[in-house]
């Protein structure tokens, strides 16, 4: 139906709401992308991934007002990384992978080895077959 002003708008309010959550600050409408939650007790913020679903507890901030976070005087904030966000390896990773790699380049001489070897439980393993990632070992003792 039509009045003279233009078509007639529904009474009813929509129920079709944005999935994309926005930040909390006021006058931002950025999408969030990061929750703050205040641990009153422990005098603690704590600002962590975007929460799965919005609490009335809870504060959602966009990316520039998470990394711009300060709390009141004597409180301390705790940031909690993102799991699915690619962390850097560090160097002692770096080096125990390296270290694997050269191990498994040499099954052969590890496997003549262990032969010679006196063990204190009969000796070590034997290694006398691979398919892929895994090892077949056979104990010196069979």
């Amino acid at each position: 139906m039509e009045s003279r002003r233009g078509p007639l708008k529904s009474a009813v309010p929509s129920n079709v709401v944005s999935p994309v959550r926005r930040c909390s600050r006021t006058a931002c409408g950025r999408p969030a992308v990061a929750t703050l939650t205040y641990v009153y007790a422990d005098s603690t913020a704590v600002l962590g991934p975007l929460a799965t679903y919005a609490e009335p507890h809870c504060y959602d901030l966009c990316a520039e007002h998470s990394e711009r976070l300060t709390a009141p005087r004597g409180w301390e904030v705790v940031r909690l990384s993102d799991g699915s966000a690619p962390s850097r390896p560090s160097g002692d990773d770096l080096e125990a992978l390296a270290n694997a790699v050269r191990e498994a380049a040499r099954p052969q001489e590890r496997a003549a080895g262990a032969g010679g070897k006196g063990g204190g439980r009969g000796g070590d393993p034997v290694e006398v077959g691979r398919r892929g990632h895994l090892r077949v070992l056979r104990s010196p003792d069979s």
